[in-house]
C-alpha cells in the first residue's frame, strides 16, 4: 500500500512539473496541446481500474463523463466568487498593453472562491451520480454545460499581464503537491463510494485546479477568469478520453485501453480546435 502511494504521488508530481516545464522552456504549442490531455483524470481512472478493477473504472468513466458539467460549475463558482475582487484590481483589457500587473489578490479572496467553486463541484457532483446515466445521456449533460458556459463567459473581459513571474520551484512543488494530494483523495475515496461517485469524483480538474489558483494568486481575478473563459472549449478531449476508457477498460484492461484511449484523445485534438472555435464565435454572437 505505502509503495502504491507513492507511485501515485511520484506520477502525480512528474506529470504537473514536466507540464510546467514544457510550457516555460519548449513550445507554447506543445504545452497547449499536452495541457489539453486528461491528464489528471487518467491518473485517477487508471489507479481506481488498478486498485479496485477495470470494469469498475469503466462503470465510473460514464460518470466521469457526466461529471464534466459539475467540473465547469466548479469553474462558474470559482468565477462567481472572486469576481467582487476582480473588480477593485487595475486590469488592462487584451486589447491595451499592461504596464503593470494587478494588485496581488489576499489567500482570503482566492480560498472563498475556491470553496464556492468546490461546493457547487460536490453538490452537482452528488446529484449526477444518483441518476442512473448511460454513455449518451452522460455526455448530454456536459455538451450542454460547454454551450451554456460558452454563452455565459462571453462577457468576461480578456485581460494580459505587464511583467511575467518566472515560475519558481516552490511554486512547481506547490502546484504538484496540491495535484498529487487530490488524486489521493480521489483514489482513496474510491474503495468507499459507488463507482458513478468515484467517477465523478475523477472528473474534478486534478492539474487545472491548482494553475487557476497559483494564476489568480500572481496575477490576480482577471487573469484567472481568462482561463475560466476559455476552459469549456477544451474539455471535449476530455469527454473523448472518458468514453473511451468507457469502451476500453473491460475488453483491452488498463494498459492498451489506456493508450488507445489517449490516441483518441490526442487525434481530437488534432483535428477538432478549429471546427469548436467556430462553434465558438457562433455562440458568442448569439
Amino acid at each position: 500500500m505505502l509503495s502504491l502511494i507513492i507511485i501515485k504521488v511520484l506520477v502525480s508530481v512528474a506529470t504537473v512539473i514536466a507540464l510546467s516545464l514544457i510550457a516555460e522552456h519548449v513550445s507554447p504549442r506543445i504545452a497547449g496541446l499536452l495541457s489539453g490531455y486528461p491528464l489528471g483524470t487518467a491518473i485517477a481512472l487508471f489507479f481506481i481500474g488498478y486498485e479496485i478493477s477495470p470494469e469498475f473504472a469503466a462503470e465510473g468513466a460514464v460518470y466521469t463523463l457526466a461529471g464534466f458539467a459539475s467540473t465547469l460549475i466548479l469553474t462558474t463558482g470559482y468565477w462567481l466568487g472572486s469576481r467582487q475582487a476582480s473588480t477593485t484590481e487595475n486590469i488592462e483589457p487584451l486589447s491595451k498593453t499592461a504596464s503593470i500587473n494587478p494588485p496581488i489578490p489576499s489567500w482570503l479572496n482566492i480560498i472563498k472562491a475556491s470553496l464556492v467553486g468546490i461546493g457547487l463541484f460536490l453538490l452537482s457532483g452528488f446529484t449526477i451520480q444518483s441518476i442512473d446515466l448511460n454513455l449518451v445521456t452522460a455526455a448530454i449533460l456536459p455538451a450542454l454545460a460547454i454551450l451554456c458556459c460558452i454563452w455565459a463567459y462571453r462577457h468576461i473581459p480578456e485581460t494580459q499581464v505587464g511583467k511575467k513571474v518566472k515560475m519558481s520551484f516552490s511554486v512547481l512543488i506547490f502546484r504538484a503537491i496540491v495535484a498529487a494530494t487530490i488524486v489521493l483523495m480521489i483514489t482513496g475515496a474510491a474503495h468507499i463510494v459507488p463507482a458513478s461517485m468515484a467517477g465523478v469524483l475523477a472528473a474534478f480538474p486534478i492539474s487545472m485546479f491548482p494553475f487557476l489558483v497559483l494564476m489568480h494568486r500572481t496575477y490576480g481575478a482577471g487573469k484567472a477568469h481568462t482561463i475560466i473563459k476559455h476552459y469549456p472549449t477544451g474539455l471535449g478531449s476530455l469527454m473523448v478520453y472518458a468514453t473511451s476508457i468507457a469502451w476500453c477498460y473491460p475488453t483491452l484492461g488498463l494498459l492498451w485501453g489506456t493508450l488507445l484511449s489517449f490516441v483518441f484523445a490526442t487525434i481530437y485534438l488534432i483535428i477538432a480546435p478549429p471546427y469548436v472555435d467556430k462553434l465558438r464565435q457562433r455562440l458568442l454572437n448569439f
